[in-house]
Formats: structure tokens, sequence, C-alpha cells
């Protein structure tokens, strides 16, 4: 059975730092896109970061840029998102996913991937 599992999040002041794992137990996903979403209350879901493969090329969100890095660790099948300079509007359930295959086409589309997580919740107060 595949398993993500997300940790990590956490209650903390604007400005301050988090960094979220997640470890995929089940199969191998290191030449599969993995990605993180994100869901505020009475919001959909939307794209954060996504990560091609472990040795690819990264995309972000406009919302995250410059403040959000996505990483990769085949060996450990984990995907990390580490979180800077957070603010009130980054509070939401953050979500893991990742594709069944290798395409990487449409990477910000939540309904091209195949697994999720159950999510953690980060919570940023001023």
């Amino acid at each position: 059975q595949v398993y993500l599992e997300e940790s990590g999040g956490g209650l903390v002041q604007a400005g301050d730092s988090l960094r979220l794992s997640c470890v995929a137990t089940g199969r191998t996903f290191s030449n599969y896109p993995m990605a993180w979403f994100r869901q505020a209350p009475g919001k959909a879901r939307e794209f954060v970061a996504v990560a091609t493969w472990s040795a690819g090329d990264t995309y972000y969100a406009d919302s995250v840029k410059g403040r959000f890095t996505i990483s990769r660790d085949g060996a450990k099948n984990a995907v990390y998102l580490q979180m800077n300079s957070l603010q009130s509007e980054d509070t939401a359930v953050y979500y893991c996913a990742a594709r069944g295959s290798t395409s990487v086409a449409n990477w910000y589309v939540t309904r091209t991937y195949d697994y999720w997580g159950q999510g953690t919740q980060v919570t940023v107060s001023s």
C-alpha cells in the first residue's frame, strides 16, 4: 500500500521558518514528480512547489517564490519544503503529493497527482 506521511507543521510567528518533510512508502518515487499543495479553510487546494525528480527542475507558485525551497532525497524516498519568512497568508494544511509516472506536464494541476498524504497543519500568527 502506498502511503505518504507529512510532518513538521506547527504554530509559528510571522517571519519564522518551518521545514516540512514527506516520506513515502509502498513504492519508489525517485524518478517521479513530487509536489507540495496547501489548502486554507474555505479555499480550494492550491499548488505550492514541485520537484520533477531527485536531480530535476523545481517550480514554485508566485506567492512563495524566494521564500520556500523544495528538495528531494531519492535514497530516503522523501521530499522536503523549507519555508522561510512565513506570513499569515501561508496558514493552511500542507499536503505532499506524488505522481505514478514520469510525466512532468501540468505539474501545477491537483488532479494530475496520484498519491496524497493526510496533510500537516501550518499556522502563522502575528
